[in-house]
């Protein structure tokens, strides 16, 4: 185990806004680093400390890290442009952390969530760009997520112990519930109803554009997804669904993990550790 990473402050431009982060500088860095990209709306720390924690984690092991936050969001200036347009922002923070630390050649881009549509974005664009790890990508529509929660949510709740237990004793709403499953259903199939075919492109609108992005980018791919997260099930319903992702999935340079208990943000301790292991050892295999 290398001696605890040095963290300091470090600040950077994009599109004239000042943009702040923490960098995690191990004292002999390795040659590849990696950026951890943050979605909106929240900092560079992460839920329950992830981000922060996932940088100490690869900075003891000799990975040099940098998170930061987006324009508009925590210490950062400016207005938040929307998840779709930070890849400015991240192609300002891999040139950030390049500058503070010469010794690293190359990077990898790790994001969570709506994180991942600019990381792909940017990837496909740079060549600098070693690998990408996208975990839960959010892929979301106002079908989709009703899908999602048709598909997913609503024959697991069935199967639950404590909801029969409450249909048992009359505490469960079944007026609101079906209330809420009809709606569900009329959202899922209500988009099918406004284009036929022939007017709408194939598969989900984001992920189609991940997908485009990823089979420009010749790196390495990293794909998390959480077995109990409806972002993370959506996405998978998505790319089941549109042009693309099979090949991207089917290539020797893409490794994929199912955390089948862990929820959207990782948010215990043994989620997080294994998180953790599986980034650092995908790093391991970058050049």
């Amino acid at each position: 185990m290398i001696a605890p990473a040095e963290e300091r402050a470090v600040t950077f431009s994009c599109a004239g806004e000042t943009l702040v982060g923490v960098l995690h500088a191990p004292s002999a860095p390795a040659a590849i680093g990696v950026v951890i990209v943050v979605g909106g709306p929240q900092y560079r720390v992460g839920s329950h400390r992830q981000f922060a924690l996932l940088a100490r984690a690869l900075a003891a092991a000799g990975t040099p890290v940098l998170r930061f936050d987006c324009r508009g969001m925590g210490d950062s200036d400016g207005e938040f442009p929307g998840f779709e347009y930070i890849a400015p922002d991240v192609a300002a923070a891999v040139d950030a952390l390049i500058a503070a630390l010469p010794a690293v050649r190359r990077v990898a881009l790790w994001g969570l969530c709506d994180a991942t549509l600019a990381i792909c974005a940017h990837a496909c664009r740079d060549r600098r760009i070693a690998g990408v790890a996208l975990l839960n990508p959010w892929v979301r529509t106002e079908a989709g997520q009703a899908r999602a929660r048709l598909r997913h949510y609503y024959l697991d709740r069935v199967l639950q112990r404590d909801f029969r237990r409450k249909l048992i004793s009359g505490r469960f709403n079944l007026l609101l519930s079906g209330r809420e499953l009809l709606e569900n259903i009329f959202r899922a199939w209500r988009p099918a109803q406004r284009a036929s075919s022939k007017q709408r492109a194939p598969g989900n609108p984001l992920a189609r554009r991940m997908s485009e992005d990823l089979r420009q980018f010749s790196g390495s791919i990293l794909l998390i997804l959480s077995g109990r997260d409806l972002t993370g099930q959506e996405f998978a319903d998505a790319a089941a669904e549109t042009p693309g992702w099979q090949e991207i999935f089917s290539a020797p340079n893409t490794t994929r993990h199912r955390l089948a208990e862990a929820d959207h943000t990782f948010s215990r301790s043994e989620w997080r550790a294994e998180v953790e292991a599986l980034t650092s050892a995908w790093i391991g295999t970058l050049r």
